[in-house]
């Protein structure tokens, strides 16, 4: 049942609208960025409740290994039709054996006209489901893959609703695909390779194994912790050698990779590896990194993603990890050994030098502190600095952790966050790797609304409202323009056009992202308007959405839990005061940088 218009009453001022606009909640991600970016459930209490999470793929085996290796059908498939149909990227470094496999395809489909028909029909689904051009198109596909059976039958191993979204959005390829798979035969072309996977998994056995261990070894943490948690690597070759296709099932990490001779990103996967022994560590201390929120606001204009600058946790944890990476990244310095069996006398000299040698490997590696520091990750110095006594120390990362959230001076690094000059560009991130692209359209007008610039933000998205179309593509960039628009619309004191907007955003849209975040938007104003049950119904709504991205499921949560709130607002106080309601404050002009001035 859509929400009634309502008027938020006199004390909640402009400043608190920008508030809950501006500094509490992320812009949807692109949908093409989800499945590749990892994100950590934290435990909720019992009376909170959460929206179900998605069952692990049938690969992950809850009896197996902690950290393992595997090769799978579905995904063979999978990739063998993405490369049918014109998947070609990286293919010339890609292993001999994906062009073998494309031959014996394309040799199957020359001798059945009804091969080349079943290809056709998966193709033609392929070109119809294209999001961007990008590695997103890929990895929706991959994300079905990894909840496929086996041929012949190529049926889901869950339910829907137990599935990721993306996942969902491309579901109906699988039956296409079945006809397809029993066309060329292609559960043979597998059979005929198999053992190529396998030498593939030897090869990678080995440095897989040192990387674990060195990361392990460095943390001071076990790599069995026999939590019931699993990092899973999975091979195909078929796909591109340079993509890592990372993704979390509850508490279960998978990571796609194409072996060639035995090498893959290793720095990639190892990006991927921390996020799995890290995620856990800060989520546990989740009510002690919300302390960081204020840090956001310093980060607004960092060419960050949006779940950076919305939820201090990522922030906290993309900070420390690359901290840790600085910490024990390989500086091509050559290494300075003192020879045995010098003299006493030398043994100054030979100090000296290395000394020199150590002051060489630490200027690298605070190179690339300040490079992540300008792109945003301002936390990354202090928890370097950190890891300079946690060196030192012999307890593990798992025991020092708590002292490094709550020790952390928040000022401090609040006014260290302000002397930086953030880059104009963002490097690609590890676990996406899109091609870089100047932003236009709405994507344009979701920075410049992030940036605090309202206006030309407004302008970009009711120019994408006026060109009419009745495509699918049409009414997913007006689903987007309006929820821009809402959010401009509590910017600038206009609470009901925000409703409105929020509705039709729900209206018109199936985006999980979209959808979750209107709701917690209608909830968040809804308690500021003191309607705290009219509120938990919009939070509820949020979790019943599934967006399965960690920022939304936190803030629908604490929705739940707690009413929304902002300091110098307290319902209780409005339910005192007998004194009339004030009119509503008027709108302020923006200042020149374009963020309105604060009430």
């Amino acid at each position: 049942m859509p929400l009634r218009k309502f008027r938020v009453f006199a004390p909640v001022s402009l400043a608190m609208f920008w508030f809950v606009s501006m500094g509490w909640c992320p812009l949807p991600a692109r949908a093409q960025s989800a499945p590749d970016s990892p994100s950590r459930t934290p435990q909720s209490s019992s009376s909170v409740p959460t929206q179900p999470q998605e069952k692990a793929p049938s690969l992950v085996d809850a009896a197996g290994p902690t950290i393992s290796q595997v090769s799978s059908e579905p995904v063979f498939v999978m990739a063998a039709a993405l490369n049918t149909c014109g998947y070609d990227d990286g293919l010339e470094e890609s292993a001999p054996l994906r062009k073998r496999v494309r031959e014996e395809i394309n040799a199957a489909l020359a001798k059945s006209e009804d091969a080349r028909a079943t290809r056709d029909k998966v193709c033609l689904y392929i070109a119809q489901h294209r999001m961007t051009g990008s590695v997103g198109d890929i990895s929706q596909y991959i994300s079905l893959a990894l909840y496929l059976s086996a041929p012949p039958a190529l049926e889901t191993t869950v339910d829907l609703p137990e599935m990721p979204p993306d996942s969902t959005q491309v579901v109906e390829i699988a039956p296409l695909l079945r006809d397809f798979v029993a066309a060329v035969d292609l559960h043979g072309i597998w059979l005929g390779v198999h053992h190529i996977y396998d030498q593939e998994t030897d090869r990678l056995h080995n440095p897989l194994s040192q990387m674990i261990v060195s990361t392990n070894l460095y943390l001071k943490m076990p790599a069995s912790t026999y939590d019931g948690r699993r990092f899973v690597v999975v091979i195909e070759p078929m796909l591109s050698p340079h993509m890592v296709n990372a993704r979390i099932y509850g508490p279960d990490y998978v990571v796609v990779v194409s072996p060639v001779n035995g090498q893959v990103p290793m720095i990639d996967v190892r990006h991927t590896y921390l996020h799995y022994l890290i995620e856990p560590l800060l989520f546990s201390h989740a009510g002690a990194v919300d302390r960081m929120q204020p840090i956001l606001k310093v980060v607004r204009d960092a060419p960050l993603e949006f779940r950076y600058r919305s939820d201090s946790v990522p922030l906290a944890i993309e900070c420390l990890i690359k901290a840790i990476e600085a910490r024990t990244m390989e500086t091509n310095v050559p290494v300075y050994k003192i020879p045995d069996g010098v003299q006493r006398s030398d043994l100054p000299r030979y100090e000296r030098e290395r000394q020199v040698y150590l002051q060489k490997v630490e200027v690298v590696r605070l190179n690339a502190v300040h490079h992540d520091m300008t792109q945003g990750f301002v936390l990354t110095q202090y928890f370097y600095e950190q890891l300079l006594q946690f060196e030192k120390d012999p307890a593990s990362l798992r025991d020092n952790i708590g002292e490094m959230v709550y020790g952390m001076d928040i000022d401090q690094q609040i006014r260290r966050a302000r002397m930086i000059e953030f880059d104009q560009k963002a490097d690609g991130d590890v676990l996406q790797h899109s091609r870089p692209h100047a932003l236009t359209g709405l994507d344009l007008a979701e920075a410049r609304l992030a940036a605090g610039d309202v206006a030309t933000a407004s302008a970009m998205a009711r120019q994408a409202l006026a060109v009419h179309s009745d495509t699918l593509e049409s009414v997913s960039q007006e689903a987007r323009a309006d929820f821009i628009l809402a959010r401009a619309a509590i910017a600038t004191g206009h609470p009901e056009e925000a409703v409105d907007r929020f509705q039709k955003t729900i209206g018109s849209t199936k985006d999980p992202r979209l959808l979750s975040w209107s709701h917690i938007y209608l909830g968040r104003m809804l308690d500021l308007d003191c309607k705290r049950d009219q509120a938990l119904t919009q939070y509820k709504q949020a979790l019943e959405v599934r967006d399965s991205q960690q920022d939304t499921r936190l803030a629908a949560e604490r929705g739940v839990k707690s009413a929304y709130s902002i300091k110098g607002h307290s319902c209780e106080e409005d339910a005192n005061d007998d004194s009339p309601a004030a009119p509503t404050a008027k709108p302020q002009a923006p200042a020149q940088n374009g963020t309105p001035n604060p009430q």
